[in-house]
């Protein structure tokens, strides 16, 4: 039994922590979810039948998930859901029904699974290692088990091929927006990255899709094809379309539900929404005896989609100055952060930007600086493991873009700046990496526990 978190913690991550002092390489060099298989077998994980649902992706998947497992709670399914990264609590990438595992769950479960972890890690040698993804997945299944889940719902962590989460046995995969992203770890063509994404289809299965890039969707039929699945493109008649904003949130209209409040800010929630709602009509035809149907299933559906949260993603956290923020460390996402609020900003507009030195942190600024009359750059060591670029770095290419740029060593300073800037009657965009994301919710004492 484990005592406490951090304990815990350092048990998970000890053989991961091999690589730390080496390159990386590919993932197909360096990651093998052989390990995870095994200790999913010497537990006998998964434990109880379950229904599960993949779903990867280079943005928006954590999306689709939370929105899909709402829908489902609200057709009366027990849902489980894991995800990744956290915000604020580890136990966040652990939930049933929409409420983190608690910590003596978390603890008791990672002391049962010990023995078989031990005996897994006991084979490895060289630079192999037990993933902590694949162990949190077998935590995941444990937990969900003793819950009586009835439909998991798993967001990958990275790729997808490689990945501890697609060995579970689906029948269905979804695929969000695929991009160039972690070109080091899975390749730097589009192509390439596609393959790693298309590695979740299952055989004989189902895979869902939103519009992708000719090269991605290529990618994809052809791994579709090899497995002897099906796979389909969410088309215009598929899609649902933006009505207008709200104050919380969006409206959006898309047959057969008519028109239905979405409760996030995102306009690029709008297709998340629709690839898990046309997931769950696909889930539901490959059941033999579906509980719930006809106007009824509709009618679920409608009130399940206004029960939404998923916290980080264009969130509005305050008022006076209203005050945004979001994981927008890519220019996509950064432009997409922009594009959700253009109606909603009111000047002068402060942005904070923490993107680490590994993206195109110079790009991230170029947009950000469109709207933000002041760009203030900051950081968090959170993660050692994450990186910022040098402030003299940073500067520079702020500058570079021409902003009007300040740079501070932490979020708290940041805010003060950005408040001295905006006054009462501005706004403060966030545009910062999902662990300055979880600072936030700490300093708005954001409940991130249920969703």
């Amino acid at each position: 039994m484990f005592r406490s978190k951090e304990s815990a913690l350092d048990y998970i991550f000890r053989t991961r922590r091999r690589l730390d002092d080496a390159p990386r390489g590919l993932d197909e060099d360096t990651r093998d979810p052989a390990a995870t298989r095994k200790l999913l077998r010497l537990a006998d994980l998964p434990a109880a039948p379950c229904e599960f649902v993949v779903i990867t992706g280079s943005r928006g998947k954590g999306s689709v998930a939370s929105i899909m497992a709402k829908l489902l709670e609200a057709l009366g399914y027990r849902v489980g859901m894991l995800s990744s990264p956290h915000l604020v609590h580890w136990n966040e990438r652990i939930r049933v029904d929409g409420a983190m595992i608690p910590d003596e769950d978390f603890l008791r479960i990672l002391g049962d699974l010990r023995p078989h972890i031990d005996r897994v890690t006991e084979d490895l040698g060289g630079r192999q290692y037990l993933s902590p993804q694949g162990i949190f997945l077998a935590m995941a299944l444990q937990y969900f088990a003793e819950k009586r889940v009835e439909i998991a719902v798993l967001e990958v962590g990275r790729g997808g091929r490689f990945d501890d989460i697609a060995v579970v046995p689906n029948r269905l995969s979804l695929f969000a927006p695929i991009m160039l992203e972690h070109t080091a770890l899975l390749g730097n063509t589009l192509e390439r990255i596609a393959w790693h994404k298309a590695g979740i289809i299952p055989g004989n299965g189902v895979a869902l899709s939103v519009a992708q890039p000719a090269a991605v969707e290529a990618v994809l039929r052809r791994e579709a094809e090899l497995q002897g699945a099906r796979i389909h493109f969410l088309d215009e008649a598929d899609r649902a379309q933006w009505q207008a904003d709200t104050d919380g949130g969006q409206l959006i209209r898309l047959p057969p539900y008519g028109e239905m409040l979405l409760p996030l800010l995102g306009r690029y929630q709008v297709e998340n929404a629709s690839l898990a709602i046309r997931a769950v009509e696909a889930l539901q035809a490959q059941m033999d005896s579906p509980p719930v149907a006809g106007d009824r299933f509709t009618e679920l559906i409608r009130s399940g989609l206004t029960q939404v949260k998923w916290f980080g993603r264009v969130q509005k956290l305050d008022q006076e100055p209203a005050i945004y923020v979001d994981g927008a460390i890519t220019v996509p996402s950064a432009e997409a952060f922009i594009a959700s609020l253009r109606s909603r900003l009111s000047q002068p507009v402060a942005a904070i930007v923490g993107v680490p030195r590994d993206r195109d942190f110079s790009g991230v600024y170029q947009v950000m600086a469109r709207v933000g009359r002041k760009l203030i750059i900051t950081e968090t060591d959170i993660n050692p493991n994450t990186r910022f670029p040098p402030r003299e770095d940073a500067l520079r290419a702020a500058q570079a873009v021409g902003a009007d740029a300040a740079h501070t060593g932490s979020l708290s300073d940041a805010l003060d700046l950005a408040h001295e800037f905006a006054g009462e009657s501005g706004t403060i965009l966030l545009a910062v990496s999902l662990m300055l994301v979880g600072e936030t919710m700490l300093i708005w004492h954001v409940d991130t526990s249920q969703i």
